[in-house]
Parts: structure tokens; sequence; C-alpha cells
């Protein structure tokens, strides 16, 4: 199977898949989020180097049983894809580099190669119907902006969409002092404007907002 493939689902729809390696990590990684990451195992140095030859993401999922090194861990089942911005090896064997993250995705079906990497068939999911920030969730916009302005372009790098549902949502979220678990909720919840009004009820509880 090469990186994409267009599958006809029975309802008629397409259904969009693509094969990729699979990085399960004990964070949670949004769409348009940046993560740095510090890689040294030889199953993932591969993987960033053919990532960065064939210009290919690899996805990452927040691991749901197991552990970042050693056996393969079993992921949470929707991820995001991810590609390799900038990046430096140091040293030799340890490579720095910033992942941005892309489209969601659900797995199909995964597989670990002998080399204790996990590959997978997953499913991309679209993305929401563009929606506006609601006048009755703008409370949360101050705070973003302040997030924005402390954290610097590097953690979040523009363009900033301060009118988009889904994209407040993912900056607010992806920040917030919270479980992983409850971030991979938050992922995985399809409907943007649903995933403000929890922000801002979680906010709203701890007088975070004016």
């Amino acid at each position: 199977m090469g990186w994409f493939d267009f599958a006809r689902a029975p309802s008629g729809t397409t259904v969009e898949t693509l094969r990729l390696p699979l990085f399960p990590l004990n964070t949670v990684l949004f769409p348009g989020g940046m993560q740095p990451l510090k890689i040294f195992e030889q199953r993932y140095l591969d993987m960033a180097a053919a990532c960065m030859k064939e210009n290919s993401p690899f996805g990452i999922c927040l691991i749901a049983s197991g552990s970042e090194t050693g056996k393969a861990a079993e992921p949470h089942p929707v991820g995001t894809l991810a590609t390799i911005g900038d990046w430096e090896m140091e040293q030799l064997g340890i490579l720095h580099i910033t992942a941005r993250g892309g489209r969601r995705f659900r797995i199909i079906e995964t597989q670990s190669n002998g080399a204790n990497l996990l590959e997978a068939t997953v499913e991309l999911l679209a993305a929401g119907e563009p929606a506006a920030v609601p006048l009755e969730r703008q409370r949360l916009l101050p705070l973003l902006q302040r997030i924005v302005k402390d954290l610097g372009p590097q953690r979040m790098p523009e363009p900033h969409r301060f009118d988009d549902a889904e994209w407040v949502g993912y900056r607010i979220t992806e920040v917030l002092p919270i479980q992983n678990l409850a971030k991979q909720k938050l992922l995985e919840l399809d409907d943007p404007l649903a995933r403000l009004e929890i922000l801002e009820t979680f906010l709203d509880q701890r007088k975070l907002l004016g």
C-alpha cells in the first residue's frame, strides 16, 4: 500500500486511508500544534530519517498501555498526523525535532515490525466545518491571546485564528494542566463548539476567566 489510499465505504462515501509509522507518547498532539521531541531510540531515529527523506508524516498517539521505550506500546485509537519541521542532532544518536500536528486519524489496524516500530493503517478524519467562536464563548479569547503572547512564536506560530472555534479550542486544550486522558477525549470530540463549552465550564469553575 502506498502512503495514501482511497477506499469506498459501504454508504458510498469516500474514506481516505493512510499507512504510516506510529510514535506512541505520553502526550497528546493537536492539529496545528507544535511538539518538541527528543529521539534517541534507533527505531525512531530510522523513522524520522525516512520521514524527512520522503517528506512523509508519522502518527503521534497517546499511549493507552505500555511505555515510550522498549516494547511497542498500545496507542489510543485516535491520533494526529505529524510532520517534521525544525531538527537538530547535537550529538550522535540524539535527534531533536519539532513535530507539527496535521489532521486527526483513527487507527484501523496496527502491526509491529522487527524493530518494535508500530505501523498502522489509519482513516483520516475530516476537519469540522469552519465555525466562528460564538459570542457567548468569546470570553475565552483574552486568555488565549495572553497565552499566545507569553509562549511566543516558537510554540504558537502564526497564523493565529482567533475567529476559528476549532483552532481556539485546540490551542487552549493543549496548554491546560489537565490529565492526558482528558486531553485525549477533547481531541476525539468532533464538535468544536462543544469543545469550547467544556473548556469554558472548566475554566469558569477555576475562576480563570474574566
